[in-house]
C-alpha cells in the first residue's frame, strides 16, 4: 500500500510539471535559438512615425516633424534635419524592448530618476491624436540599463543603457549639420580665394582645367576630391543663427572664400578666423548662421594652383597611342601602330621614318612605358634655367584613334631635367634618373 501511495504522489507530481510546462513556458515566445524575445515598449513601426519631441537632459526641447518624407526641425529652430539621426531615433523607438520590468506599479519615482526624468522622448505616428512619450530615468548601480516608464503609467522598466545617445538628442545634434549645400554632379566651377592668391577651375565634359592665375590641364581627382571634402565636411557647433556683426568672427574679410558653380547657380563657403577651441568661424554666404568647422579644411583651401595640376608629364598611353615622333638632336624618328597581317593579327608598332622597319614590340613597349610614366616632381620657378631653349628631347604623341595630340620638349641643366607641354604654361621638373632610362629605352630601338 505505501508503494501504491508513493506511486501517486509521484504520478500527481509529474501531472502538474506537465500542466506547468503547458499553460506557462509553452506560452512564452521563443526565437529559433531558444531565447525569450522580449516585448516592446512600442507597438509601432519606424514609417509610421510622423512627428518626434525630445526634451534632452539639458532640458533642451526639439520638435520634428516629417514633410514628403523628409525630417524637418520645427522648434527651437525652422531647419533641415539629419536624416540620418532622426532615422536612427526612431528605428530604435520602433524596436526598443523592455529589458526587465521592475515595479509593476511605482509609488516612487523619486528613486529611479523618475519623478523629473532626464530625457523625455515622444513621438505621434499617423492618425495619432496625442504623443506616445518614453521617460527616461538614471542608470542602474551596473550601468547596463536605464530605468523608464511610459507617460501616465506607473510601471517602471529597464532599457539598455547604450540607447542613452540615442535619445539624449539635443536640436544640432539632430540638424543637418552639412556646411555648404550643392549638386555635386553638377559642378562645373570651382573658386577659390584667399588674401593673397587666386585658384579657379573649370569642367569641360568630364576634364578639369585651371583657368587662373595659369592655363593648365588639372588632376581630375584632386579637384574632385576638394569638391568631396566640402560636400561632406559638417559643422562642429551652431555659433548662432543669424550673425548681427560678421567681423566678431573675421567673416567681414573672410581668409579663404570657397565657391562651386552649376552653371549659373553659386554656392559659397567663407572661412573666418580661430574659435576658443581651435576650430573655425564659417558661413555659407547663402544663409546668416555662424558655425565652426574643423581647421584641417583650411589647410586644405589654402593649396596653391600647382597641388590642383595635373603630374603626368603625357596624357596618352601605350595602349591608345597611334603614333609617336621623337626627335633627339638632328635626328627625328617616327612610329605608327599598324595593324598585322592576317583576320586575328594584332596591331604593333613599325618605324617610319625616315626609313620603314618593323621594330621589337617589347622593346617598343617598355620606350612608351618609360615614356609615360613621367611625372612632375615640382614646377619650375619662371626664372629656372631649365635648358628648355636647347631641347635634348622633343616627343610628340597621337592618341585615341588620332584624335587628341600632344607634345613635350625636354631640357636638361646638370644632374636636373625639365618638362614642357604645348600650351600649358611653366615647366615641369621631372626625375633625371627616370628621363635617362627614357634615353636608354630610345637607344634600344635602334
Amino acid at each position: 500500500m505505501r508503494g501504491f501511495r508513493s506511486t501517486l504522489v509521484l504520478v500527481v507530481v509529474l501531472a502538474g510539471l506537465v500542466s506547468y510546462i503547458y499553460f506557462v513556458e509553452s506560452k512564452k515566445t521563443e526565437t529559433p535559438a531558444g531565447e525569450q524575445v522580449k516585448p516592446k515598449v512600442f507597438s509601432v513601426t519606424a514609417d509610421k512615425i510622423a512627428d518626434v519631441s525630445v526634451k534632452s537632459a539639458t532640458g533642451e526641447e526639439t520638435v520634428l516633424k516629417k514633410t514628403d518624407g523628409s525630417w524637418q526641425i520645427v522648434q527651437p529652430v525652422q531647419s533641415a534635419a539629419d536624416q540620418a539621426e532622426v532615422s536612427g531615433l526612431t528605428s530604435n523607438l520602433a524596436t526598443l524592448e523592455i529589458q526587465r520590468v521592475v515595479d509593476e506599479r511605482a509609488t516612487d519615482l523619486k528613486q529611479y530618476g523618475l519623478a523629473k526624468p532626464r530625457v523625455d522622448v515622444g513621438f505621434k505616428a499617423a492618425g495619432d491624436k496625442d504623443f506616445h512619450h518614453l521617460l527616461i530615468g538614471d542608470k542602474t548601480a551596473t550601468g547596463g540599463d536605464l530605468y523608464a516608464r511610459l507617460q501616465n503609467q506607473q510601471q517602471v522598466f529597464l532599457v539598455s543603457a547604450f540607447l542613452e545617445t540615442t535619445f539624449n538628442r539635443s536640436a544640432f545634434d539632430l540638424r543637418d549639420k552639412t556646411i555648404l549645400k550643392f549638386d555635386r554632379a553638377k559642378v562645373d566651377s570651382v573658386a577659390l580665394a584667399s588674401l593673397d592668391k587666386s585658384v579657379q577651375l573649370a569642367k569641360s565634359g568630364e576634364e578639369w582645367s585651371l583657368t587662373r592665375p595659369i592655363e593648365a590641364r588639372a588632376d581630375f581627382g584632386t579637384v574632385e576630391g576638394l569638391i568631396g571634402r566640402l560636400q561632406t565636411a559638417q559643422m562642429k557647433s551652431l555659433v548662432t543663427n543669424e550673425a548681427a556683426d560678421l567681423k566678431t568672427y573675421g567673416l567681414d574679410k573672410p581668409e579663404v572664400s570657397a565657391t562651386l558653380g552649376s552653371g549659373s547657380e553659386r554656392a559659397t563657403l567663407q572661412i573666418g578666423k580661430k574659435a576658443p577651441d581651435g576650430t573655425l568661424y564659417a558661413r555659407d554666404a547663402s544663409r546668416p548662421m555662424v558655425f565652426t568647422i574643423e581647421a584641417g579644411l583650411l589647410d586644405e583651401l589654402k593649396k596653391s594652383s600647382d597641388d590642383y595640376r595635373r603630374k603626368d608629364v603625357f596624357e596618352f598611353r601605350p595602349y591608345d597611342a597611334n603614333r609617336i615622333e621623337i626627335t633627339r638632336g638632328a635626328d627625328t624618328l617616327a612610329f605608327e601602330k599598324t595593324k598585322g597581317q592576317g583576320k586575328d593579327a594584332a596591331e604593333k608598332w613599325r618605324q617610319v621614318s625616315p626609313a620603314s622597319r618593323d621594330v621589337d614590340s617589347a622593346k617598343m613597349d617598355e620606350f612608351l612605358a618609360k615614356l609615360t610614366n613621367l611625372r612632375t616632381q615640382s614646377w619650375a620657378a619662371a626664372s629656372t634655367n631649365t635648358g628648355l631653349d636647347r631641347p635634348v628631347l622633343t616627343a610628340s604623341a597621337r592618341f585615341d584613334d588620332g584624335k587628341k595630340q600632344e607634345r613635350v620638349v625636354f631640357g636638361k641643366v646638370g644632374a636636373d631635367a625639365y618638362a614642357s607641354r604645348d600650351g600649358e604654361a611653366g615647366a615641369a621638373k621631372i626625375d633625371s634618373v627616370e628621363f635617362d632610362d627614357v634615353l636608354k629605352a630610345l637607344d634600344a630601338l635602334k
